[in-house]
C-alpha cells in the first residue's frame, strides 16, 4: 500500500511509519518541516503543511490507499485560553483541511483512518463504557467531540472513515510512561491522587497494529476503542510499574500537586479516568498482543 500519515514525526506516528515501511509500504508523510522530517525518517516521503493553515498539497496524495490522521497539539499542559485554542484548532481546523483535500481529489484514498481520544467518555468514576456510550462533560470531551466532527466530513465523499479512541499509549520512548519512568526507577513513584481513578491503556504494538489493521480491514469502521481489555486504576497501574522495575511504588502525588503543576482545569481531568472497554476491535476480531499490564510492561522494560 501507499500510506500517507499526517502527524508522522510524532511519537504514535513515528511509530506507525516505521511498522507500515517494515511490511514494505511506501509512506507519505505531512509536516511542517520536510527538511526536519527527512532527518528523523529519510525513508518517508515528506511534503510541507502547515495543518491549521491551509489545506494539505494534492499531489502528497498522489497514488496514495490510505490516510492515517495522528495531528494534535499534546493535551498534558496547563490550559490557558491561549492552550486552550491551540488544542482545539490541532485538531478540528487540521482534521477539517486535511478532510477538504481529500474530498476534493479525483482519486480519493479508500480509507481515513482518524485518531481521536478516550477524553470523549468524560470522568466516568468505575462505570465501564464502551463505543456505545455518551459523550462526558468538560473541554477534553468537547474537543473530541468536534474532532470527530470534522472528521465526519470525509464520509460524504465516500470514503471508509474508522475514527480511533486511543487511551494511554505505553511505550518507554514517550507518554505517559516515558514521563512517568524517572520517578519510579527513583523509588519516588506512587499514585496520583489517591489512585481510585481508572486508566484505560494500551500497549504501543496494539496500538499501531489496531491503526493497521483499520487501515486493512474493510469491515471496519465507524468508531473504535485502542485501549487494552484490561483497564486498571492508577493505583494498580503504579503498583504494576513497581513490579516491572523492582522498585517500590508507595510515594503518593497528591491531587494539589497536580493543581500546582497544571492548573485546576486539568488537574481536574487527572483526577478523574475512564474504564474503556474495546467492544468493537474485540467483536470485529482484533486479537490483543499484550492483554495484560503486567506482561505488557514486563516486554516494554
Amino acid at each position: 500500500m501507499k500510506v500517507l500519515v499526517t502527524g508522522a514525526s510524532g511519537f504514535i506516528g513515528s511509530a506507525v511509519c516505521d511498522a507500515l515501511l517494515a511490511r514494505g509500504d511506501q509512506v507519505v508523510g505531512l509536516t511542517r518541516d520536510p527538511k526536519q522530517g527527512r532527518k528523523s525518517n529519510p525513508n518517508v516521503i515528506w511534503h510541507a503543511w502547515a495543518p491549521t493553515l491551509e489545506r494539505p498539497p494534492k499531489q502528497a496524495f498522489e497514488g496514495v490507499d490510505g490516510v492515517i490522521n495522528l495531528l494534535g497539539e499534546k493535551i498534558n499542559q496547563r490550559w490557558t485560553e491561549d492552550s486552550k485554542r491551540r488544542i482545539m484548532e490541532s485538531r478540528r481546523t487540521s482534521t477539517h483541511n486535511l478532510v477538504g483535500t481529500i474530498a476534493g481529489l479525483e482519486k480519493k484514498p479508500k480509507v481515513l483512518v482518524s485518531q481521536s481520544a478516550i477524553g470523549f467518555y468524560g470522568d466516568r468514576g468505575d462505570a465501564l463504557v464502551d463505543e456505545s456510550s455518551d459523550s462526558g462533560s468538560g473541554f477534553d470531551a468537547e474537543v473530541v467531540r468536534e474532532w470527530e466532527k470534522a472528521a465526519r466530513e470525509v464520509e460524504g465523499a465516500g470514503v471508509r472513515l474508522v475514527i480511533v479512541r486511543t487511551g494511554h499509549v505505553l511505550d518507554p520512548s514517550g507518554g505517559l510512561l516515558g514521563q512517568l519512568l524517572p520517578p519510579f526507577k527513583l523509588g519516588a513513584g506512587g499514585p496520583i491522587a489517591g489512585g481510585d481513578q481508572y486508566m484505560s491503556w494500551i500497549h504501543i504494538e496494539d496500538e499501531v497494529g489496531i491503526l493497521l489493521w483499520a487501515l486493512e480491514s474493510e469491515k471496519v469502521s465507524g468508531i473504535v476503542n485502542l485501549t487494552a481489555p484490561n483497564p486498571v486504576t492508577n493505583r494498580e497501574f503504579s503498583k504494576a510499574i513497581g513490579r516491572a522495575l523492582h522498585r517500590p511504588a508507595l510515594v503518593p502525588v497528591p491531587g494539589f500537586a497536580l493543581s500546582l503543576m497544571f492548573g485546576s482545569e486539568f488537574a481536574q481531568v487527572l483526577k478523574g479516568g475512564q474504564r474503556v472497554m474495546p467492544r468493537r476491535a474485540l467483536d470485529l476480531g482484533y486479537e490483543f498482543r499484550h492483554p495484560d499490564l503486567d506482561e505488557a510492561l514486563a516486554d516494554l522494560l
